[in-house]
C-alpha cells in the first residue's frame, strides 16, 4: 500500500523483497479482516474500538486505535475498487462473518483467502506503474544513515551473494513480524525477524517486545493454522472426553484469541487434551457450504485423514500470524514516522499503539498508506543520500562473513538449542526461568553466533534471519523480566496478577550508539479510555481456572 502512494506521487520507488514478491507471508493470512461496514445493521465504530481495547488488554492506545477503526471501512471499499473479490452476500454487497474477539459479525472475508488475494490485488495494481521496480530475492542486511537521517539499504542479491547498497531520500520498513524466532509456528521459513534486527542496530526504540500473541487452533501435526472463521461457521472446540469446555456460540466469539488459548492450555494441563474442533453435527447442506467460504480449512482437515462427519480434528496452541498483544515492534507515530529522519515503518514490524485481533491486515494497509503520504510530504525537504564508506565496508564484511566461513556451525545445530530456551519458558514463566534462558542465550551470542556458516547465498537467509532472532529474543525476555505481572500470554508463575496500579504502560527498548541498552515505561494517555480499568490487580485469568 505504501508503494501505491508513493508511485502515485509519480516518483521512483524501489520495493526490495527476500522472497518473490507474491511469496510475502501475508498470503498464508485466512479468517477476514475486520471494519464496520454497515452501521445501519447494528454495528458501530464504539463497538470495534471497544472490541480492539478489550482484546489489547487495555495496553491499546485508544486514539490510535479509534482513528484506525474510522479509516478501516474506507480502506475495505479501496480494495474492492482495485479489483479485490471479496466474498458476497445474496444482495450483493460484501459479506461479513464472526470472528474471534468481536462482538459483532465484522470480519470482511474472500473465502479463506483473503491474504492471497489482497497481496494480489496490491501487486496487480502496482504493474501498472512504470516507476516502481521490484528487488526479488533482495535480502536488506542495514539501514544506512548519514547525520542521523536515513540515506539507504544495503543488501544481498541471493542468487548471486552479491552485495549491493541501494541509496534513498526516504525509506519504509515493512518487513512484517519474526514469527520464526519461535521453534512452534505458523509463520513461514522466511519469516524471520531480520526487519526489527535492522530496526534495532541502527538505534530505533522497540515497543513492547514482552508481548507475544499465541493463535488458539493449529492443526496437529503440522502446526497449520485454522483460522477462528471455522468456529465462527459454527464448528466447536471440545476436550479429550468430548466435553464442549467452552460454549462456541457465535455470542462466545467475543471471547478473545488470549482467552481462547489459556483455556487450550488449561485443558491440556488437566489431562483432558489434545482439544480439538467438532463439525460433526453439521447438516449435509452445512458442510457444503463451509467448503465455500473455508475451502483450504476443509482440505487442511480431509488431507489430514480425518472424517468431517464424525471425527474430531485435534488442535495445538500456535504461535500466529499476527502479532503481539500490542504490537511488538519499531515504534511509530500516527504518520508512521520513526525516530530516524527520513524512515518510516508499517505493519507488523512497527508498533503505533494499535491492535491485531482479526483485522491485521487491514491495519497493514492503513499503516503503509500513511507511512506512504508522509515519506512523499518529506521528500521535497529531503537532500541526496550520502552515504559514507566506512558504514559500507563493516556491513559487507559482516553480512558476507557466513559465505567465507569453512568449519562454521550450520544453521540447524543452533537453531535447535534456540528452540529448546524457548521450550523451558512455555506455557509458564518465573525469574529463574528467565535468567536461565538469557544466560542461554547470552552464551549462543557469544560462541555460536559468530561460527554460523552459509553453504550457498540463499542459506545466507536462514543464516542471518537466526543472527537477528536470537538478540531480539533476548530482547524480549528482558523485558519480560522487567513487567512484573501477568497480562495477555505473558504468564508468570510468581506474579500471578493483572497490576493495572503499576503497568498500564508501553515498555520501550533501544539499543544506545555505546552498544548499551536502556529501558524505560510509558505511560498508556488516560484520557482516551473508554471502559476505563480499575486501579487495582486482579488475578489473570490463567491462573484461576
Amino acid at each position: 500500500m505504501e508503494a501505491s502512494r508513493l508511485s502515485r506521487g509519480g516518483l521512483d520507488v524501489g520495493i526490495v523483497t527476500k522472497v518473490q514478491a507474491m511469496r510475502s507471508h501475508s498470503v498464508a493470512a485466512e479468517g477476514g479482516t475486520a471494519a464496520v461496514l454497515y452501521p445501519d445493521e447494528g454495528d458501530s465504530f464504539d463497538s470495534h474500538i471497544w472490541d480492539t481495547v478489550k482484546g489489547s488488554d487495555f495496553l491499546a492506545d485508544q486514539d490510535a486505535v479509534e482513528l484506525f477503526v474510522r479509516a478501516a471501512p474506507e480502506e475495505i471499499r479501496l480494495l474492492e475498487r482495485w479489483g479485490m473479490p471479496w466474498s458476497r452476500r445474496p444482495d450483493g454487497r460484501i459479506a461479513q462473518r464472526p470472528f474471534g474477539g468481536h462482538e459483532f459479525p465484522r470480519a470482511t472475508f474472500a473465502a479463506d483467502k483473503v491474504g492471497f488475494l489482497e497481496m494480489q490485488t496490491l501487486y496487480g495494481a502496482l504493474q501498472a506503474w512504470p516507476n516502481v521496480t521490484f528487488h526479488h530475492e533482495w535480502f536488506a542486511t542495514s539501514l544506512l544513515h548519514n547525520k542521523g537521517a536515513f540515506s539507504g539499504v544495503t543488501v544481498i542479491e541471493l542468487k548471486t551473494g552479491s552485495f549491493n547498497v541501494i541509496r534513498a531520500k526516504a525509506g519504509i520498513l515493512a518487513t512484517g513480524g519474526g514469527g520464526r524466532i519461535y521453534g512452534f509456528t505458523t509463520h513461514g521459513h522466511h519469516s524471520t525477524a531480520d526487519g526489527l534486527h535492522l530496526a534495532y542496530r541502527a538505534g530505533l526504540p522497540l515497543k513492547d517486545m514482552e508481548f507475544v500473541q499465541f493463535h488458539p487452533t493449529g492443526l496437529v501435526p503440522s502446526g497449520i493454522l485454522i483460522t477462528e472463521a471455522a468456529r465462527g461457521e459454527g464448528g466447536y472446540l471440545v476436550n479429550r472426553d468430548g466435553e464442549r469446555f467452552i460454549p462456541q456460540d457465535f455470542r462466545r466469539l467475543g471471547w478473545g484469541r488470549s482467552a481462547i488459548t489459556h483455556k487450550i492450555l488449561h485443558e491440556s494441563l488437566s489431562g483432558k487434551g489434545p482439544v480439538g474442533i467438532n463439525i460433526s453435527h453439521f447438516s449435509p447442506e452445512q458442510r457444503r457450504l463451509l467448503k465455500q467460504v473455508v475451502p483450504i480449512v476443509v482440505e487442511n482437515f480431509e488431507s489430514a485423514g480425518y472424517d468431517l462427519t464424525k471425527d474430531t480434528i485435534p488442535y495445538t496452541v500456535g504461535v500466529p500470524l499476527g502479532k503481539a498483544v500490542n504490537g511488538a515492534g519499531a515504534r511509530i507515530n500516527r504518520r508512521g514516522e520513526t525516530s530516524v529522519p527520513g524512515l518510516y515503518a508499517a505493519g507488523n514490524c512497527s508498533d503505533g499503539g494499535y491492535i491485531g485481533l482479526g483485522q491485521t491486515l487491514n491495519l497493514c494497509a492503513l499503516n503503509g498508506w500513511w507511512a506512504g503520504e508522509a515519506a512523499t510530504a518529506s521528500l521535497s525537504q529531503a537532500g541526496e543520500p550520502q552515504v559514507p564508506e566506512e558504514q559500507l565496508h563493516s556491513h559487507e564484511e559482516s553480512y558476507l562473513g557466513p559465505l567465507k566461513a569453512r568449519d562454521g556451525l550450520a544453521f540447524y545445530e543452533v537453531r535447535d538449542k534456540i528452540t529448546d530456551v524457548q521450550l523451558s519458558l512455555l506455557p509458564t514463566m518465573n525469574d529463574d526461568k528467565l535468567r536461565g534462558a538469557l544466560h542461554r542465550l547470552e552464551r549462543a551470542m557469544e560462541e555460536d553466533l559468530p561460527r554460523l556458516a552459509a553453504r550457498e547465498p540463499r542459506e545466507l537467509v536462514k543464516v542471518n534471519g537466526l543472527r537477528a532472532a536470537v538478540p531480539l529474543l533476548r530482547l524480549s525476555l528482558m523485558v519480560m523480566r522487567h513487567r512484573t505481572e501477568s497480562r495477555g500470554n505473558l504468564l508468570r508463575e510468581d506474579y500471578p496478577f493483572i497490576d493495572n496500579v503499576n503497568w498500564l504502560v508501553h515498555t520501550v527498548v533501544q539499543k544506545r550508539v555505546n552498544g548499551s541498552l536502556e529501558l524505560w515505561d510509558i505511560p498508556i494517555p488516560e484520557e482516551w479510555w473508554v471502559n476505563k480499568p480499575e486501579r487495582r490487580q486482579v488475578p489473570h485469568p490463567f491462573f484461576q481456572m
